[in-house]
């Protein structure tokens, strides 16, 4: 457990301090790209010989100067992204990328052009119809646009072989990630909900070969401990973001145990492996058009999200669920009727916990949290 201990401080200590890890590259004279949520391919950019470098917000910066671009019921994700831009957060990084996947993100990509122009802006334009073969052309045709304007910045091309092995380097990361939720899931004495997230969200900040060597070191500790003699209640999560130490510590002083997530900001990032016996470029355009059950990705069966939630809720063995309403996110809130219905109609316990970035005071979610785990206890 004292080895465990101090690997998942590691992760925490990058987690805690992101722009202290950004410094660190910069000052041994590393490229950083930033890369804005969601799906973009940070492939391109390792292969480059560049470091991507995760931007969703910041639980501890307040929205001020972004206020005179955004109206206050924006997203505070893209406020904060473009807020940092505006302070000085994001000195040093070479260049940022921005997908514009919903109707916050694409103003987002604008207003920083025009409002933060020191830090070239690469856009991203995903199809919402990525699987037919003309969105797969799509999809290629916007990853060559983003490979030439890294190469620009990177001042050398970028090979297919070095393509080949980024791909490699990130599917191997991305199954350590799933393999760390489970781990994490079956041994909450060793990971608590606030370190697990610490691990995760690491991950956006590393270099994802320095990510991977330490995680895998990690994994192979929690797979030799016996099985968890520790009681508690199985959650999964569902949202965007649940990455504040303050609304995650709620769950440990509940005794509810995260085992599983549908979160845009963990598992949904790495739940889609990139084929290795493709072009590479084609492939990264095939990854995209496989992703899926995501409130932004266009779904023409409407409900086949919700399904998927409630029966990842059943395979995991979670008590309940546990919804992160992003305040503002229209794709969320539209869907979660459905979401609703389909957690209900099984009789799958839920809770709805309402919160964005900016929030200080967790009093009602705590209230939440603690009603909920007493009804999931009075079921056990």
């Amino acid at each position: 457990m004292k080895d465990i201990g101090s690997l998942l401080d590691r992760f925490q200590t990058v987690a805690s301090s992101p722009r202290k890890q950004l410094e660190k590259y910069l000052a041994a004279g590393e490229k950083v790209i930033g890369c804005f949520p969601y799906y973009v391919p940070e492939e391109l950019v390792y292969a480059a010989g560049m470091v991507p470098f995760g931007i969703w917000g910041s639980n501890d910066l307040p929205v001020n100067a972004a206020k005179e671009y955004f109206p206050s019921f924006y997203c505070t994700i893209a406020q904060l992204n473009l807020e940092m831009g505006l302070t000085g957060k994001l000195s040093g990084l070479s260049g940022v990328i921005s997908p514009s996947l919903c109707d916050t993100l694409r103003p987002l990509t604008q207003n920083f052009r025009v409002a933060v122009p020191q830090i070239p802006l690469i856009f991203l334009a995903h199809p919402q119809n990525r699987r037919p073969e003309f969105g797969v052309r799509f999809t290629l045709s916007q990853y060559r646009s983003v490979k030439e304007k890294l190469e620009e910045i990177a001042g050398h091309s970028v090979t297919e072989e070095k393509l080949r092995e980024a791909i490699r380097v990130y599917n191997k990361s991305r199954a350590a990630r799933r393999a760390f939720v489970e781990l994490a899931g079956a041994h909450p004495e060793a990971v608590s909900a606030v370190r697990r997230s610490a691990v995760l969200k690491a991950a956006w900040f590393m270099r994802k070969d320095e990510h991977t060597a330490l995680l895998e070191e990690l994994n192979h500790a929690l797979a030799g401990l016996p099985p968890s003699g520790q009681e508690g209640l199985r959650v999964l999560t569902s949202g965007i973001i649940l990455d504040n130490p303050n609304l995650l510590s709620l769950f440990d002083e509940n005794g509810l145990i995260i085992c599983a997530d549908d979160v845009a900001h963990e598992s949904r990032s790495f739940r889609v492996d990139v084929p290795e016996h493709e072009d590479p470029m084609t492939a990264l355009a095939l990854q995209f058009a496989a992703q899926d059950h995501d409130p932004l990705l266009y779904d023409p069966e409407l409900k086949k999200r919700p399904a998927y939630v409630a029966d990842l809720a059943r395979r995991s063995g979670a008590d309940g669920v546990v919804v992160l309403m992003m305040q503002f996110c229209d794709p969320e809130e539209m869907e979660y009727p459905s979401l609703l219905q389909a957690l209900n109609d099984p009789g799958i316990p839920n809770v709805k916990i309402g919160f964005d970035q900016q929030m200080r005071d967790f009093g009602q979610a705590a209230t939440s949290l603690q009603a909920f785990a007493d009804l999931l206890r009075a079921r056990k």
